[in-house]
């Protein structure tokens, strides 16, 4: 008889290089694997957090690195970096191409420079078949439209923000949707919404940590360990046990990230 499949939380989306958790990084990622949070991908913000994020992943078995350049670095990226990143791909720890994508919210970088690097990193996916972990802020129209003009890359929009009409748009074209702390947010009745009305194959478990953090622990530093407040949330949203929410997360997180062990 085959051995039952042993589910548990992953945190798809997390930035543990981040200074915030220079005083007890180490002692804190011990204490993941016995509170059932037995994966997590540690997502890059620039190219000097790509490096840090394999660093991390490969003194961690556990831990995973996505590579790339958000938005709001998008200055950094040119034909060097590209070739970096390109480079970096190969490393049996890199699962995904992130944080990318478009942020709107800043007057800077100029939109043109941020849409050429979320360009130029999407034709990365495409070229290795790498998921993108795409980072989208008042910039829902822009987002969607060149995600468009990429089909067959797939990956998350992480920390989703827009309308239950506009996730059925990025689901269509193959995309999941990541839910953190806001969903426990009492102003989060918009995600709410998109919550109750996506499947249960369309969505996956992140915190962003450190930041975010769910209630009751809003304010303070995020971390991994708070992803039972998310879990609890998302079975009161859906009516379902929390335990099948850990079963179907855990299987999306698989299918998002096919290169995590």
């Amino acid at each position: 008889m085959d051995k039952k499949e042993e589910f548990y939380i992953i945190d798809t989306h997390a930035h543990y290089d981040d200074d915030a958790f220079n005083e007890d990084r180490d002692e804190l990622l011990n204490e993941l694997n016995a509170a059932g949070i037995k994966r997590v991908v540690n997502i890059a913000a620039s190219m000097e957090s790509a490096k840090s994020s394999l660093l991390l992943a490969h003194k961690y078995d556990f831990i995973y690195a996505a590579v790339g350049v958000h938005p709001s670095y998008s200055e950094e990226i040119n034909s060097e970096s590209i070739a970096k990143l390109e480079k970096m791909l190969s490393d049996e720890k890199c699962v995904a191409i992130g944080e990318i994508g478009l942020d709107y919210y800043y007057d800077e970088p100029q939109r043109q420079i941020q849409k050429e690097a979320f360009i130029a990193q999407l034709e990365l996916a495409k070229k290795y078949d790498y998921p993108v972990v795409i980072h989208s802020r008042d910039a829902a129209k822009d987002t969607l439209d060149i995600l468009k003009e990429f089909e067959g890359v797939k990956g998350v929009i992480h920390c989703y923000s827009y309308s239950k009409e506009m996730a059925r748009e990025f689901i269509k074209l193959g995309y999941v949707l990541g839910i953190g702390g806001v969903v426990t947010f009492k102003n989060a009745k918009k995600l709410e919404e998109t919550v109750e009305d996506i499947s249960f194959d369309d969505f996956v478990l992140e915190t962003d940590c450190p930041y975010l953090s769910p209630v009751p622990n809003r304010g303070k530093r995020n971390s991994s360990l708070n992803l039972t407040y998310v879990v609890d949330r998302i079975s009161e949203i859906k009516g379902v046990s929390r335990d099948f929410i850990i079963e179907k997360t855990f299987e999306n997180a698989r299918k998002l990230y096919p290169k995590m062990k």
